[in-house]
Parts: C-alpha cells; structure tokens; sequence
C-alpha cells in the first residue's frame, strides 16, 4: 500500500512553479537565463505598506487573529468592494486567506461533492483544474477560440451546463491570455447564467486594476439578478506588487464564506497577521500608482506583440489586461522544425537560447505559449531577440 494519496496521484505540479524553479537553478549554474514563466510584477510593494507593516511589529500585532481575516481588513475590503465596484456586502460575506490560491482552494474544498462539475474555459490558469480534482469534483474544460479572444462565448457555456455544474470559472483580465470579458460579453453570459439557477460562479478578478486600451473592468456580481450566486476573489499580490504576503479575499454568500472559514479553521487559520496590516493600507491608501505601473505594463506589452508578430512563424494578439501574452507558435511545428508539441518548443527555447516561458498545453490549449512581460524592458529586449534568433533557427 503506497502512503501517498491516490488523489494526489491525479494531480500535477504547477508548471509555473516548475519553468521559475528551472530557470533559478540554471541562474544558479551560471547560465544567462531571462525567466519569463513567473507572473510575479517586478516592482516594489509600495514604501506606505511596508511602513504599515514594520508599525505592525512595533505595535505587537503578531498574535492570531480571526480565521477568516481582522475586523479592520474586512472594513477595507468592504469599501475597495463599494468604492471600485459599486458593489455592497456585510462582515460575514467576506472572508481572508493565504492568497488568492487558497481562497479558491477552501471554496472547492467546501462546496464540491464528489462528481460535481466545474466549468473551466480554456485556456485556464493551470490550478483550477488540480483544485478541483484534489475536492472530488471534475473539472469540465470548454476550449475557447483564438478568434473569440480565448473567451467563452455564450453558446459554449449553455452547451457545457449539466446537471451535475455546480460552479464556472471567470478570470477577467486572463492568465494566460491576458483577455478581458467587457460588459457587454459578461451581459451576453448572465443571461444564460440567470436561466440556470442551480450554477454559481466564481469570479477571480485578481487582475482587475491592470488593464490598458480604455478597457472598463466590469465584475459579473455587478449584475443583481447573479450576486446571491457569485463569489468574487481577489488580492493584493498583483496590483500592489504583494506577491510574498500572500493575502487573498472575497466577497459572495454568506453560507458559502461560513464553509470557508470552517475549512481554513482546520487548516492554516489565519493569514499572517503582519500581512493583513499591510493589506489595510494597500487598499485604503493612495491608489495613484497602481496606473503609473500599468502604464509601464502597457509599454512592454506593446513592445513585446509588436517583436513577437516580426517573427515568421509566430503571431500574437494584443492583450487588454494583466501582464501576459499567449503567442501562437503552431506554424514552427513541423518535420521540417522537428518540433512536434508546444512543450517540445519552450524546452528547446530554454535549452538554445536560455528563455524560459511556459506551454500553452500547460494551460489547456495546444499550440501555444505564454510569457509574463512583467519584467524589465532590457530583459524583454533580450528576450525577444533570443526568440527570433532562436526561431529563424529552426531553418
């Protein structure tokens, strides 16, 4: 009898996770290379937090705290929710956790039976699926087109809803694509939402305040006839640069967020203390720099399609949120390139000119792959140049 579970057996690592380690063990070695697998801002939490946060040492806030997040946090995320989103919610309609990634975990693990089904359009964030499988569930994957912005579209929806879904997958802007659903296509899937009652969504807006091109950032519980039934998560690890805090929320029914906490009571408890008081003043202070740094975002990503689109072999669409692109690198596979898979491309990428990226299967869909422009415009200089080099290579 083997002592690890069989339901970790049915899990994968995070291929994220496991391109940055590479490409830090290939640094440690000596070799030059630019990682662009991690999707983790290359700025600094802001100087306001860190100083809320040193306050918090000197004033002997470092005990335990509620489970689900202090009373002050939680009056912080009731006003980001009013203030950003015109959305209004009590006390216990909001819970804290150890980032993003463990409030959608607590959420599967309180809500999925065994058989229940979460849509997930793909191409997808890679822990969705794993989080569900590991809470008994069976994660329903809806391939979404190249041609339809890698977004679902309403038909695919209504065709993926069985009676077994009990929960869909919003990511809005979208790793790994970086595609935001605009209000009119988040109007166009409520209406198919609103029919089918028994279908809660999740909405994972952790991207929200990193958006260009006039894109209006626009959350499906902003639709009334859906906030009884949505749980929209959320952090501070993107917009304010707080990646290593980890600090997650959200924000959905009150019998949802009591299941959460039950599960976080028995596992982690409460997120660090520190880090809470640091999330205060991320959300009540000054907000200014979250769009000086989306700027800067803005420019890489200009520059990074339009050196990806001069490159034979390779086209890619130009985001409208987060900090990824999702080139399509089909046409490089072939006989005459002897690459076969997308897989095959990123490790011969990594291995000949020392770039590190991710494949697009890693994400659900073929044919792909996604780099994180979050990193210095010189490292991105470098790196196209390698990928060009590396693909008029290829003959």
């Amino acid at each position: 009898m083997s002592i690890i579970s069989n339901n970790l057996k049915r899990i994968k690592p995070s291929p994220t996770i496991a391109v940055t380690q590479k490409a830090r063990e290939l640094r440690a070695a000596g070799k030059d290379v630019v990682g662009l697998g991690a999707g983790e801002p290359d700025f600094d939490t802001p100087i306001n937090v860190k100083n809320a946060a040193i306050k918090a040492i000197r004033d002997g806030d470092t005990k335990y705290t509620a489970v689900d997040g202090t009373p002050a946090l939680k009056k912080a995320i009731l006003k980001k929710f009013k203030r950003e989103n015109k959305l209004n919610y009590k006390l216990d309609e909001i819970t804290v956790g150890t980032g993003g990634k463990q409030v959608l975990y607590n959420t599967f693990m309180a809500t999925l039976n065994k058989g229940d089904e979460v849509i997930i359009p793909a191409p997808f964030w890679v822990s969705y699926p794993d989080m569900v499988l590991l809470a008994g569930g069976k994660p329903k994957i809806v391939k979404c087109n190249e041609k339809d912005g890698f977004k679902i579209t309403p038909s695919k929806l209504k065709a993926a809803i069985t009676k077994r879904t009990k929960w869909i997958i919003l990511n809005s802007p979208s790793n790994p694509t970086g595609s935001g659903y605009s209000k009119s296509e988040i109007q166009k899937l409520a209406k198919v939402l609103i029919k089918n009652k028994k279908v809660h969504i999740l909405s994972d807006d952790i991207y929200e305040h990193i958006t260009y091109d006039n894109f209006k950032f626009f959350t499906i519980a902003q639709i009334s006839k859906l906030k009884s039934r949505t749980l929209t998560m959320n952090g501070v690890s993107k917009s304010y640069a707080m990646t290593g805090w980890r600090i997650g929320y959200a924000a959905g029914p009150k019998e949802i967020i009591s299941a959460i906490r039950k599960i976080q009571s028995q596992s982690t408890s409460n997120p660090s203390s520190i880090s809470q008081a640091a999330a205060v003043e991320a959300l009540n202070g000054k907000q200014d720099f979250i769009k000086k740094r989306a700027k800067s975002f803005k420019e890489r990503r200009d520059f990074v399609v339009k050196s990806l689109n001069n490159i034979d072999g390779i086209s890619c669409l130009k985001p409208n949120g987060a900090f990824y692109v999702f080139p399509n690198c089909k046409k490089l596979l072939n006989k005459r390139t002897k690459l076969k898979k997308d897989t095959d491309f990123v490790q011969k990428l990594l291995e000949k000119q020392n770039v590190a990226a991710v494949q697009g299967s890693a994400f659900g869909l073929d044919g792909y792959f996604r780099i994180s422009y979050a990193t210095s415009m010189a490292k991105l200089k470098i790196a196209m140049s390698r990928i060009k080099k590396f693909c008029e290579d290829l003959g």
